[in-house]
């Protein structure tokens, strides 16, 4: 079971997330703090979490400097950001800080599950929403001219993995993506691993940032 420290200076949406979290069986909250400040405390008194969600925007002490000092006093710690800010500055200053993903929390039930989990298998991860953000800034300022015919080639994508692809960018579930393209859901979500096997990317969002580098989508 992996543990978690909340951080939000929001006492409801720490319960709402705690709600969240804790349906699923393999993650436990351990604790919950309302600042940067509270959160070091905690640290200092109490068992070891393997991760820390903290919001951004807090009183005592922002999210920012809250990742400087856990990277600093607890190294073995990873911190996340779970945030409605999500603009590329601080996005990458949370990065920079020591932040091993970023969540945001317009998120549905799946995506903020499935980035956890990353997280805490070791890998880093950005929302998708964020992703995209992040791409349109690469793509307007680094214009680069990529074969897509030869992309489709190479990683044997078919036309029909091509939609499912579209529409999983624009942010379709695997249950709405099915009702629109007349496919069972299973049907969908295999769709969606061959898509992330055969590009060797390690998610979903990780498939989307590939497909607008790739000029696969537009």
């Amino acid at each position: 079971m992996y543990k978690i420290l909340l951080v939000d200076d929001h006492t409801l949406v720490r319960n709402g997330f705690r709600l969240i979290l804790e349906s699923h069986e393999q993650l436990f909250i351990v604790g919950e703090a309302g600042d940067g400040v509270e959160a070091l405390e905690f640290l200092d008194k109490s068992e070891t979490p393997d991760l820390i969600i903290t919001d951004l925007k807090m009183k005592e002490m922002s999210g920012i400097t809250l990742i400087h000092k856990v990277k600093v006093k607890y190294p073995e710690i990873d911190v996340a950001v779970l945030s409605m800010i999500e603009d590329n500055n601080t996005v990458a200053e949370a990065f920079r800080a020591g932040a091993v993903g970023f969540l945001s929390k317009n998120s549905d039930y799946d995506e903020l599950v499935q980035g956890i989990f990353n997280i805490l298998q070791g890998k880093r991860y950005i929302s998708m929403e964020i992703g995209l953000s992040l791409l349109d800034h690469f793509q307007l300022n680094s214009p680069i001219y990529i074969d897509k015919e030869a992309i489709f080639h190479r990683y044997d994508i078919s036309q029909r993995e091509l939609t499912v692809l579209e529409l999983i960018s624009r942010g379709f579930t695997n249950a709405e993506i099915a009702d629109q393209i007349f496919l069972s859901k299973r049907t969908v979500e295999g769709h969606r691993q061959q898509l992330i096997d055969k590009t060797k990317t390690k998610n979903t969002a990780d498939l989307v940032r590939f497909a607008f580098q790739n000029k696969l989508l537009q």
